[in-house]
């Protein structure tokens, strides 16, 4: 499923939810990446304050990939 992410709030929920449908403390995703649990806090609760790395090593933990593409004609739900 794709989310369209228009804000860090909505970045960190989308983070969270994937992490917890797959079962996983923030402990165990961060390890394999190098994360502390306290950074993977940080980004499903405050990724505004967190680092573009922290973010692609998060992704990478989740099997995640950041997707850019243009805008679409068609208004926004949000």
């Amino acid at each position: 499923m794709d989310y369209t992410i228009h804000t860090p709030a909505q970045l960190g929920q989308v983070l969270r939810g994937q992490r917890m449908a797959q079962g996983l403390t923030q402990k165990a995703t961060g390890e394999p990446v190098g994360l502390l649990p306290k950074t993977v806090g940080r980004l499903e609760n405050e990724p505004a304050r967190s680092t573009v790395e922290s973010l692609f090593k998060l992704l990478s933990a989740l099997n995640l990939e950041l997707v850019i593409r243009p805008k679409s004609d068609q208004p926004s739900e949000w």
